[in-house]
C-alpha cells in the first residue's frame, strides 16, 4: 500500500525531482492534455478527474503520513488534477493549453484567498483542495483571457 501510494503520489516519480517538481508535474499534465487527454469524451475526461482526486487524496495522506510532513513537495498529484481541471473543455491548441499552464501555476504558487484556506483541510484532502482551487480559479481566468485575445 504505501509503495503504490508513492508511486501516485509522486506521479510515477516525478515529485522526487529536486529542481520544481510541481511545475514539472504540471508540464507533464499539460502535454499529456495537448497530446492525448483532449480527446477523450466529457464524462470520461470527468471520471478521470475524480478518479485522481479521490486516489490522489488517498495516496497523499498515506505518502504525507509516511514522511512525517504534511503537504511534502515531493507530492505532486495534486498538480496533475489541478492543472487537468484548469485544462477542461479547453481547445488542445498550444496557446490555450500555456495560458492555462501559467495561470495554474500562478495560483498554486501564490495561494490567494481562498485558496489558502483549501490547505488547512486535514491529510490528503487539504494537499489536493488547494490545488483543485487553483485549477478552478485558472479555468476561469484562462477562458476569460482566451476571449480577449
Amino acid at each position: 500500500m504505501k509503495t503504490a501510494a508513492k508511486i501516485l503520489a509522486t506521479f510515477f516519480g516525478i515529485g522526487l525531482f529536486s529542481v520544481a517538481p510541481g511545475t514539472l508535474a504540471s508540464a507533464v499534465a499539460a502535454l499529456a492534455f495537448r497530446i492525448a487527454l483532449h480527446g477523450l469524451a466529457w464524462p470520461l475526461y470527468l471520471l478521470l478527474l475524480a478518479f485522481l482526486f479521490f486516489a490522489g487524496t488517498a495516496a497523499s495522506a498515506v505518502h504525507a503520513a509516511a514522511l512525517g510532513r504534511p503537504d511534502p513537495g515531493r507530492i505532486v498529484i495534486d498538480e496533475v488534477c489541478g492543472q487537468l481541471l484548469a485544462l477542461a473543455f479547453l481547445p488542445a491548441a498550444w496557446v490555450p493549453v500555456a495560458v492555462s499552464f501559467v495561470l495554474f501555476r500562478f495560483f498554486d504558487i501564490i495561494k490567494p484567498w481562498p485558496i489558502r484556506r483549501l490547505e488547512k483541510l486535514p491529510g490528503g484532502w487539504g494537499i489536493m483542495a488547494d490545488d483543485i482551487g487553483a485549477g478552478l480559479a485558472a479555468a476561469a481566468l484562462s477562458r476569460l483571457v482566451l476571449l480577449l485575445v
